[in-house]
């Protein structure tokens, strides 16, 4: 069934605040930093996704507390190219637990949730101004989902099965048809699924659940098979996995990857709470390895098991990565290395006065990046910012 809805906007109900060094209206254009605040104590939004809109504007994906239920319920909102606040959704407490990716496919803006009483998986659809959303049930037995990603025109999304105990990766239409699905146990016992359920709820850790594929080649997922949290490969046909990176159950595994080729990857590992980057790390994925063996560069000035998001940018010419982290001293760190050789080229933070936590970084159609976080009004009320970064203030990269 499609559910159809529209947001009702009261004026004045979000104040946009803004903390930039200049009034210049150009440079608000190519860097500003925006917080939306509210007058609602209570209220409790924070950001998952971010994607830019062909207008230059900004479309936000979050989530928001409910008051009579443990999930996440959803919110969406859109900024203009200046990151003015223009409108919001929240979507009716029916659907709950939205995750990344936000995908534009077919001209509409995707991602999944769940229905809180039967936890089987939803997809919603939106446009690029928030005039409605379309939310309808995915084909075939999938519940919690946990993370998606585009593959052509196509998404691979992985999920859990609480009635079998098993992390399930699926590929899913642009329909919403189920086309090939592979499940792998998680292990069993009700102490494996703990922190699973935990993480829904979100009365625990928030776990780095990725999936997608390898350029023309395997599925993969970052999630919890054999007892461990673990990347694991796949061909959605075989028995066992092709390939698996072992984790230390809970404690150590990928906190980010990105393919760059057939074994080549970006990544970020954790271990024990201490954090590891490798932008330029070579994986099998065919055979089984641990990913304490994968060393890694150390920064101690990430706050222990930090949330990373790392992507693909061509800045002032040259192809870099980056990657986007929390800090101890609670800005967002910004670490940029050269795609080709892994060398690392400079680093950048944001944050002033308050908290600052990174949801997600973009690249920009004017060559710039964009960055969606929470921040905290006195140190206690989360909000959300975004804050716009022209290409012009990333220096070291040549």
């Amino acid at each position: 069934m499609i559910k159809q809805l529209f947001s009702v906007l009261l004026a004045g109900f979000l104040l946009v605040t803004s903390c930039v060094e200049e009034t210049n209206p150009e440079f608000d254009q190519k860097s500003f930093t925006k917080i939306y605040d509210n007058n609602l104590f209570t209220t409790n939004y924070f950001p998952i996704d971010m994607v830019q809109t062909p207008d230059g504007g900004y479309l936000i994906l979050g989530g928001r507390r409910l008051a009579e239920s443990n999930f996440t319920g959803i919110y969406l909102m859109k900024a203009d190219k200046d990151g003015n606040f223009v409108k919001e959704i929240e979507v009716d407490d029916s659907y709950v637990n939205p995750i990344a990716q936000l995908a534009f496919i077919n001209d509409t803006y995707n991602f999944f949730c769940m229905d809180p009483l039967t936890l089987q998986v939803q997809r919603v659809q939106t446009d690029a101004n928030l005039e409605g959303v379309n939310i309808s049930a995915v084909g075939g037995d999938l519940y919690y989902p946990c993370a998606s990603r585009v593959d052509g025109n196509n998404y691979v999304l992985l999920t859990y099965d609480h009635l079998t105990k098993q992390s399930v990766i699926a590929v899913v239409t642009a329909s919403g048809a189920v086309s090939q699905s592979k499940a792998f146990t998680i292990g069993a016992g009700d102490k494996v699924e703990e922190p699973i359920i935990n993480h829904f709820i979100r009365t625990g850790r928030q776990y780095p659940f990725e999936a997608g594929r390898i350029p023309g080649g395997l599925y993969y997922f970052n999630g919890f098979y054999n007892y461990t949290f673990s990347l694991v490969f796949t061909d959605l046909n075989q028995n066992d996995p092709r390939g698996v990176v072992q984790g230390i159950q809970d404690d150590g595994g990928f906190s980010a990857l990105l393919p760059l080729s057939i074994t080549k990857f970006a990544g970020a590992r954790f271990n024990f709470g201490d954090n590891y980057l490798l932008p330029n790390v070579i994986l099998n994925p065919t055979g089984t390895s641990s990913s304490v063996d994968l060393g890694g560069n150390t920064l101690p000035e990430l706050e222990p098991n930090a949330k990373v998001k790392i992507i693909r940018a061509t800045i002032n010419t040259k192809n870099v990565l980056v990657y986007g982290s929390n800090t101890r001293s609670k800005q967002i760190g910004l670490y940029f290395y050269d795609e080709a050789t892994g060398t690392f080229l400079t680093s950048k933070y944001l944050g002033f006065s308050n908290p600052f936590e990174i949801a997600q970084v973009i690249t920009t159609e004017d060559g710039g990046l964009a960055v969606c976080g929470t921040t905290y009004i006195a140190g206690r009320f989360p909000r959300i910012c975004l804050i716009k970064i022209d290409a012009s203030d990333l220096t070291g990269i040549q």
